[in-house]
């Protein structure tokens, strides 16, 4: 009797069958990280807070405390307000000091009026930043090479 190389019963995980009618057993995928959106002429005034991603596209003014999901300011977005989350993404106007524990970045067609302070920044060309940056080192290996330097730097300048 021939048997044939390719029986389902034989083959590896994750390699579809050689007969359409063999069972596979179907992955299930999970969907993509939640994301509320707000939309182009929603105006919300007040506080804003949350564990899920962002997408603003309308006005907010007050505060947006989202520490461990992403923001993002869409091209039609205004935001009067000042922003805690882990990751920010400006494509529109934001007036207000940003807090982010990741990473800002500020596209082209975005603004900014307000103090960011991050551990990483990215401001593309063509977009406009008014205000001061404060980008903290991540690690404890970083603060102890601070902490070595920064005695160098003061002999330095006492000596000077």
């Amino acid at each position: 009797m021939l048997q044939s190389s390719e029986n389902s019963f034989n083959q590896k995980p994750g390699v579809p069958a050689s007969n359409p009618n063999a069972y596979n057993q179907v992955k299930t995928v999970t969907a993509p990280v939640d994301q509320a959106t707000i939309g182009r002429t929603l105006v919300i005034k007040g506080e804003i807070s949350g564990s899920e991603a962002l997408y603003i596209d309308g006005r907010i003014e007050g505060k947006i405390i989202m520490p461990d999901s992403r923001v993002t300011i869409g091209r039609n977005g205004r935001v009067d307000a000042s922003i805690q989350a882990r990751e920010v993404v400006i494509m529109g106007k934001v007036a207000g000091n940003i807090e982010c524990s990741d990473r800002v970045d500020i596209r082209a067609e975005g603004s900014v009026s307000g103090d960011i302070s991050t551990s990483r920044i990215s401001v593309e060309d063509g977009a406009a930043l008014k205000g001061g940056i404060q980008v903290r080192s991540e690690g404890k290996a970083n603060k102890h090479e601070q902490k070595q330097e920064q005695p160098k730097a003061m002999a330095a300048t006492a000596s000077a």
